[in-house]
C-alpha cells in the first residue's frame, strides 16, 4: 500500500490548497463586511421597533419579520436576479454583500431590541432624573449597557452568517464552497474536496467560537 502522499485526492487538496485559502478569505471578508453593514441596520431597526411611532415601528416591524421569516436562498435569487438589476448593474460580490448585510441586520435588530430591553427600566428614568432627554440617555446610558449584553449573540450571528454565505456559491461568488464545487468538477474528488471545506470552515467557526467564549468570560468580570 503507497503512502498518504500518493493517493489522488491528496494531490489534488496539495495542489488547491493556496486556491482554498483564498475562497476562505473572500468568505471571511464577505461575512465581515455583512455583519458591519448589518450591525448599522440593526441597531436602527432595533430602535424602531420600540419607536412609539407607527411608521418607524411599522417598517422595521416589515424588515425583520420579511428577512427573519423568508429563506437567505430565496433573498439571493430574488435581489440578484430580481431587485437589485432595476436598482443598479450589480455584480455577484456587491449583491452577496447587500442581501447578506440585509438578513442579518434583521437578525441583529431583534438582538439589539432584546439587548435595550434587558437593562433595568430605572436606567431611563434615573438618566431623566440628571436632565438628561431621552436621545440622550439612550445613547450615553442605556447603549452602552446593552452593548455588554448583545456582544456574545453578535458573535453567534457573526458564526451563523459566515457559514450560510455557502449559499451565495449560486450566483457565483468565489467563496469558499464555490472553490470547492470548481475543484470537485474538474477532479470528482467528493470525500477529499469536500472534506477540506469542510474542515475549513470548522476551523474558522470554532476560532470565532473560542473568541466569543473569552469574550463572554471578559464581560462577565467586568
Amino acid at each position: 500500500m503507497g503512502s498518504i502522499t500518493e493517493l489522488h485526492g491528496y494531490q489534488v487538496i496539495t495542489d488547491n490548497f493556496t486556491y482554498f485559502l483564498g475562497g476562505a478569505w473572500v468568505t471571511i471578508v464577505l461575512t465581515a463586511l455583512s455583519v458591519g453593514f448589518g450591525m448599522v441596520l440593526g441597531l436602527f431597526a432595533g430602535l424602531f421597533k420600540l419607536s412609539r411611532s407607527r411608521l418607524l415601528y411599522g417598517t422595521a416591524t416589515i424588515y425583520i419579520d420579511f428577512f427573519r421569516g423568508t429563506p437567505l436562498f430565496v433573498q439571493i435569487l430574488l435581489l440578484y436576479f430580481g431587485v437589485l438589476p432595476l436598482i443598479y448593474n450589480n455584480d455577484p460580490f456587491s449583491s452577496a454583500i447587500i442581501v447578506c448585510s440585509l438578513n442579518s441586520g434583521a437578525y441583529i435588530g431583534e438582538i439589539v431590541r432584546a439587548g435595550i430591553q434587558a437593562v433595568d427600566k430605572g436606567q431611563m428614568e434615573a438618566a431623566r432624573s440628571l436632565g438628561m432627554n431621552h436621545k440622550q440617555a439612550m445613547i450615553y446610558v442605556i447603549l452602552p449597557q446593552a452593548y455588554k449584553i448583545v456582544v456574545p449573540p453578535l458573535i453567534n450571528e457573526f458564526i451563523a452568517l459566515l457559514k450560510d454565505t455557502s449559499l451565495v456559491s449560486i450566483i457565483t461568488v468565489a467563496e469558499l464552497t464555490h472553490r470547492g464545487d470548481l475543484v470537485y468538477a474538474n477532479t470528482y474528488e467528493a470525500t477529499w474536496v469536500w472534506g477540506c471545506v469542510a474542515l475549513m470552515y470548522f476551523m474558522i467557526t470554532k476560532s470565532l467560537s473560542l473568541f466569543g467564549d473569552y469574550v463572554e468570560r471578559r464581560l462577565a468580570t467586568e
